[in-house]
């Protein structure tokens, strides 16, 4: 794995390119269970828990590493599984922040 997770997201400007397919799939091998979308706009993984308060916790713990760096993923919490979905509104697709955000959150536990 490399130094994602030790890197820092950086604010996107509005019309920024967007990370190409041979980037992104160039940086999905740092990543692991992480799914690259057809359209490459987006990463998604579902972490699973061993219950719902769990599910919330991990949820919380996301949220604060979330808002630290700044880079807010899409995050879904039923019974059991929290599903994060990380894209880059800004520049519409995927951008190094995504990615740096992912391995961060596989990080966590």
């Amino acid at each position: 794995m490399t130094d994602l997770n030790k890197q820092q997201c950086v604010p996107c400007e509005v019309g920024g390119a967007p990370l190409t397919r041979a980037e992104a799939e160039k940086l999905m091998r740092d990543l692991s269970g992480w799914t690259l979308a057809l359209d490459t706009k987006s990463i998604a993984k579902e972490y699973s828990c061993k219950d719902f308060m769990s599910a919330i916790a991990l949820t919380n713990q996301i949220a604060a590493l979330a808002e630290k760096e700044g880079h807010h993923p899409d995050l879904s919490v039923s019974w059991g599984r929290v599903g994060v979905t990380l894209s880059t509104h800004a520049v519409q697709g995927l951008s190094l922040n995504d990615f740096i955000l992912a391995a961060k959150i596989d990080a966590l536990g």
